[in-house]
């Protein structure tokens, strides 16, 4: 059974739209503690075009769960998160323009930036896991680079448009999950799933947890946070 990461982001995308101070971040972390979040995911963007580092820093100081910070490799983000020691950093990959992560890190052609990285935040105690596609030159580039975690990229599988499709990118995830373990990885998975085609992933047998941000969000909306984490924790479990 996968423990549930919940992102807050889009709590503070809301905040962010008027400038204001609600949505709280930081309560939408306690909510979702509270409802059986395992860690809480937060990811601080180059732009700040939602988390803040204020943020970040209350929250290491409030949950008890796993405090997760997505970043990117720039350097003063590093500094940041070697400032902040969260219990885990994940690295992904960024661009300005983007809605939305698109894709997984490019461990091969960053190799010497991406190590540089993981080895200056496993220097402060920081677990480091690559966002990763599914794909074993990418999940070998990551072994190389001294993380003993990966996160797979599920964006591919959770925007199929068929079920020939989904299908296709599952069995990508099957293998991949498998072949992370076989090499001595542990494996997460996250981006784009939702209350409709999380069972399958979370059915995996080498996953250990699934971030999950966005649906659960707009679930809150409509039957509130705590009911929209619990839900989504009973279709992981």
């Amino acid at each position: 059974m996968p423990n549930l990461g919940v992102n807050i982001d889009h709590v503070a995308t809301l905040r962010q739209a008027r400038r204001g101070v609600e949505p709280e971040p930081v309560l939408a972390a306690l909510v979702a503690q509270d409802s059986g979040a395992d860690s809480i995911v937060a990811h601080l963007r180059e732009d700040r075009r939602h988390i803040q580092e204020k943020d970040l820093l209350s929250l290491k100081r409030v949950i008890s769960c796993k405090l997760n910070l997505e970043m990117s490799c720039d350097r003063d983000i590093v500094d940041f998160a070697c400032q902040l020691k969260p219990q885990q950093a994940t690295l992904v990959p960024e661009k300005r323009r983007e809605l939305t992560t698109e894709g997984g890190l490019d461990v091969i052609n960053n190799f010497k930036l991406v190590k540089k990285v993981v080895e200056r935040l496993q220097g402060q105690r920081i677990q480091v896991s690559l966002f990763i596609d599914p794909v074993k030159s990418q999940i070998d580039a990551a072994l190389r680079c001294g993380v003993g975690l990966v996160e797979l990229h599920t964006g591919s599988y959770a925007n199929a448009r068929s079920i020939v499709e989904r299908n296709r990118y599952l069995k990508e995830l099957k293998i991949a999950q498998r072949y992370a373990h076989d090499i001595g990885l542990r494996v997460c998975c996250g981006h784009g799933l939702d209350y409709y085609n999380v069972k399958e992933v979370s059915q995996l047998p080498y996953v250990e947890e699934l971030n999950i941000g966005y649906s659960i969000i707009c679930r809150a909306i409509f039957v509130g946070l705590g009911k929209a984490v619990r839900e989504m924790k009973s279709l992981v479990s």
